[in-house]
């Protein structure tokens, strides 16, 4: 399939880049011109997202988001490379199953540190840069930003924390030129989600809800994210985007025969 070359000389900058919807996305943009840089805590597993795309147009930069002096030393490595940054998408993220009566401080912080602090490290980093190219942010938020689910709390909490800031971000960033959004997936196919793939009856509950039937592919969400990124989406921004397959358009109430 041929793509159009809407990010031809733009530069990328995608956490998370190691894995999932963060290597489908940095896939996609490459597959339509743009230098990407792979950003990750395992230079492993970028190294071999690497291999898919042209060399020339790579980055690859190993740093932890939740660690501010390593965002600032990931915008610094970018900037000397390829002298502007474009579009930044957050990707990275971690879950915690548990109540919250239940939950530990550990994992309280593990997921507020690199899905909520990572986003504004990210973001307090590269805004600048955007508007000097009145360029654009992309959030990978969650269908759990949008609403509760059981045993979740944690990871609920940090995913609204990020589908509010997204708003927020565009109000504040309109006039510089720079759109903010955030796409919202439900239940896809990854490397965080495949101790739940090997669930049969769970995954059944899921497909049951789903009104397209199944789980979301990762390239099936970097569509959306290139989309958002691309000027063919440059009068939309503070929008968080369901990419659920049509869960949302139910009222929550089950199939009925």
């Amino acid at each position: 399939m041929q793509h159009p070359q809407r990010f031809s000389g733009k530069t990328v900058l995608i956490t998370g880049a190691g894995s999932g919807i963060g290597e489908a996305t940095a896939v996609r943009f490459a597959k339509e011109g743009a230098n990407v840089v792979l950003v990750g805590r395992t230079r492993e597993k970028l190294e071999r997202v690497a291999t898919r795309l042209e060399a020339d147009r790579t980055l690859v930069i190993a740093a932890d988001v939740s660690d501010k002096h390593d965002v600032e030393r990931v915008v610094r490595e970018t900037l000397a490379r390829f002298n502007g940054i474009d579009t930044l998408v957050n990707n990275a993220g971690v879950a915690a199953d548990a109540r919250i009566p239940d939950a530990s401080d550990e994992d309280w912080r593990r997921v507020m540190s690199i899905d909520v602090d990572g986003v504004f490290y990210t973001c307090r980093a590269v805004i600048p840069e955007l508007i000097k190219t009145r360029g654009s942010v992309v959030n990978v938020s969650s269908v759990s930003g949008l609403g509760g689910d059981w045993g979740m709390g944690i990871y609920n909490a940090a995913k609204g924390a990020v589908t509010n800031l997204t708003r927020a971000m565009a109000m504040d960033h309109g006039q510089d030129g720079v759109r903010i959004n955030a796409v919202c997936p439900s239940l896809t196919r990854t490397d965080l989600t495949e101790d739940m793939f090997e669930n049969k009856a769970l995954i059944a509950k899921f497909e049951e809800r789903i009104p397209l039937g199944r789980a979301a592919e990762p390239e099936e969400i970097a569509d959306v994210i290139a989309f958002l990124a691309s000027d063919d989406a440059r009068f939309v921004t503070g929008v968080n985007l369901p990419v659920d397959g049509g869960l949302s358009a139910s009222n929550g109430q089950p199939p009925q025969a």
